[in-house]
């Protein structure tokens, strides 16, 4: 299928908008959402059927030019054997007319991604985590939602109202006055709308072409640098040396008292069991529901925080550095876990991402092996280890006393004001080599000592580390190499390791 390209001058963009529903209106919005997720569930069975019964027929020696036929689980394939087997079978003859084309179509649609990812991943076509074959959605689990591409999908000339196809008119929470008169003036053009229950709450996403105006920041050429944590949000330094701080609000810690008293009411009351088919108590939905408003909350108030912090920073700086950093690794420790996913450190990086993009300015990833927080700010030494517990850092060269973040900000910020070029990978200046101390710090060395020694040409033999043969003890550069301390590493194939940019 051709991929939609916008016009010139014209970008997409997405507007989440509230929706205030009535009981008639609530109910036909469940009974989309619904079809889409049986929609969805006829599709993997239909698939995977196949699949078993070929297994079957293997097991008994058929040949394999006997075996039954494969069945493609393409959008098109699916949306021909749905549409022959809906009104003869009896879980969707008595009412899939009572919904529209376009709910069906959003659980097929999914179907196919769902089994598309599941052969990429498997044939290592598809990065990231291993995805499983597609399973079926639970009715108390799925997430229910719908995607509306076709038919009447509108704003109302009033601003509080919304036609989606089959479901009517919909009232607003909010006033959408100004994405009318962007409509109206051929500003902006909606292509799809989806509804979706989120946080107890019925919300509609348009996905629009609007026409892209970029706004000037208020410091171009200024360039800030960000320090991530727990004790403090973020840590801004700016190339001209003023340091900032985010306090961390923490909203789930403050939260948590009145979570542990609605998890003791909820517990107390008759739930759901289903090893035993037993069914919740109308009591337990009440309490589920109370304790469900207080996550929905702190949810709400982390997502307003960081929309806040993001939306400043990409509308004053000019380059703003981040740090690449490994947050599923760092939620791995059990006494952190719970802050660090509070903070939602990915999250702030995704949102910058898209709204430096948006506004023409320039976000610099730092490696993740940058020692921001291990470097003098003044100096340029590297420590060779600086442990969380130590929160000021002190530089034995020069003498600097300074808070961790702040100089890992001041690091940061330094590192953008090296950069030349369009500062992308490989577009940035050359590195001069640091002179090491044989000290034996560019090893990796082991914990435990290995059973038996391997050779490299046997299986089982040491695979060495992509860090090894690099400097990372302490080390006091030459007042030449001091100046090049910030430029990006060049590895010995080449490539450049330190910095990285997304444009």
């Amino acid at each position: 299928m051709k991929k939609f390209r916008p016009r010139p001058g014209f970008t997409i963009l997405a507007h989440h908008l509230a929706l205030d529903p009535n009981a008639t209106t609530g109910r036909r919005l469940h009974s989309h959402a619904g079809a889409a997720r049986a929609a969805y569930n006829w599709a993997v069975a239909y698939i995977t059927a196949a699949w078993w019964q070929r297994r079957a027929e293997q097991s008994y020696g058929i040949p394999e030019d006997q075996l039954t036929e494969w069945r493609s689980w393409s959008l098109p394939s699916l949306r021909r054997a749905f549409n022959e087997d809906k009104r003869t079978n009896p879980r969707f003859a008595g009412w899939w007319e009572e919904n529209s084309k376009e709910a069906y179509n959003t659980g097929l649609a999914g179907a196919s991604a769902a089994f598309d990812n599941y052969v990429k991943s498997k044939s290592g076509r598809r990065k990231g985590r291993k995805m499983g074959i597609p399973r079926f959605k639970s009715k108390r689990k799925a997430r229910l939602t719908c995607r509306f591409t076709t038919g009447t999908i509108r704003i109302e000339p009033d601003g509080h109202h919304v036609t989606l196809p089959r479901i009517g008119r919909v009232r607003l929470h909010e006033n959408a006055s100004r994405l009318r008169a962007l409509v109206d003036t051929g500003h902006m053009r909606i292509l799809s709308a989806t509804a979706r229950l989120d946080r107890g709450r019925w919300f509609v996403s348009f996905q629009v072409e609007e026409k892209h105006e970029l706004v000037k920041v208020a410091r171009p050429d200024a360039a800030v640098g960000i320090d991530l944590g727990i004790k403090t949000l973020a840590v801004l330094a700016t190339s001209d040396g003023d340091l900032g701080q985010q306090p961390n609000p923490r909203h789930l810690d403050r939260a948590q008292k009145q979570l542990r008293r609605a998890s003791r009411t909820a517990s107390r009351r008759r739930g759901p069991d289903r090893r035993i088919g037993q069914q919740a108590s109308k009591r337990w939905e009440k309490a589920n529901q109370a304790r469900n408003k207080i996550h929905h909350r702190v949810a709400n108030l982390r997502e307003d925080t960081l929309h806040k912090l993001t939306t400043r920073l990409a509308s004053e700086y000019g380059t703003i550095v981040v740090e690449d950093l490994n947050v599923a690794a760092m939620g791995r420790n059990r006494r952190l876990s719970r802050r660090i996913a509070d903070a939602a450190f990915g999250e702030i990086r995704r949102q910058l991402t898209y709204k430096t993009r948006r506004r023409g300015t320039r976000l610099v990833v730092a490696d993740r092996w940058f020692p921001s927080s291990k470097t003098c700010s003044r100096c340029g030494v590297v420590k060779a280890k600086l442990p969380l517990s130590m929160r000021v850092f002190e530089c034995d060269a020069c003498g600097l006393v300074l808070d961790r973040d702040a100089n890992a900000g001041h690091n940061l910020a330094a590192l953008a004001a090296r950069t030349t070029g369009t500062g992308v990978a490989g577009d940035l200046d050359n590195a001069v080599e640091a002179e090491s101390k044989p000290r034996g710090a560019d090893r990796k060395t082991r914990s435990t000592r290995p059973r038996r020694k391997a050779g490299t040409g046997r299986a089982g033999g040491t695979i060495p580390s992509p860090r090894a043969e690099k400097e990372t003890g302490d080390r006091q550069q030459a007042t030449s190499a001091q100046h090049a301390l910030w430029r990006p590493v060049t590895d010995q194939s080449g490539g450049n390791t330190g910095i990285a940019e997304i444009t």
